[in-house]
């Protein structure tokens, strides 16, 4: 099993504090290798190794043929397909997703961008868009300040289940800590709470 930690969190991780999101992410990706000894992990930190923006200078470099590719185009071009193999590779995708105002992390959004490419990770067909990435799991845990779970103001359970999905990825699920800005008895709480969907979302692997 190959398993991809992505985290997306402006907050590091420093002596078992820091980031929430990345930290149970953490949590859970020990839970999953503890189950398989010869598992392989590769952890991409979009903030310590950010991606660059989907902007023009990107466009043109990938709607240009590789043969008539500058060098810098071609630099360019690489950097999203070093994603994308990462990606291919992985049998299990772990997502560390902060809400960020009711969103996802921009680094997350290029990290996206960069791997949604038409022709590798999903196509276009006649009767619609297939996806190319089929055949992963992806736990995404998510910490947010207050409790937004089902509400409408939650739009990053719903962008993150439609681009998945998109890319042929459906067996997908969520892990939410909530509450955590709410004062330190919401705060345990909301862990708890992720804690034992971490535990009881691995309990199957662990007893295989």
């Amino acid at each position: 099993m190959n398993i991809l930690q992505i985290n997306s969190s402006a907050r590091p991780v420093q002596n078992g504090e820091g980031s929430f999101s990345t930290r149970l992410a953490t949590e859970l990706v020990q839970r999953l290798r503890a189950a398989e000894a010869d598992s392989t992990l590769q952890v991409r930190d979009l903030v310590q190794n950010p991606h660059p923006a989907l902007d023009e200078e990107a466009l043109q470099a990938l709607f240009t043929p590789a043969e008539q590719r500058s060098p810098a185009q071609a630099a360019r071009a690489a950097l999203d397909q070093a994603l994308i193999e990462q990606v291919q590779a992985a049998d299990v995708l772990v997502l560390a997703v902060p809400m960020i105002n009711f969103g996802i992390p921009a680094q997350l959004k290029h990290w996206i961008d960069a791997i949604a490419k038409a022709g590798v990770t999903f196509r276009y067909t006649a009767q619609g868009p297939v996806g190319l990435l089929q055949g992963k799991k992806v736990y995404v845990v998510t910490a947010r300040g207050g409790i937004h779970r089902d509400q409408p103001a939650d739009t990053m359970v719903p962008y993150l289940r439609t681009v998945l999905a998109f890319l042929g990825i459906t067996d997908v699920e969520f892990i939410y800590a909530e509450g955590l800005n709410m004062g330190p008895e919401a705060q345990a709480n909301g862990l708890a709470q992720a804690r034992a969907q971490i535990e009881q979302l691995t309990q199957p692997a662990l007893t295989q």
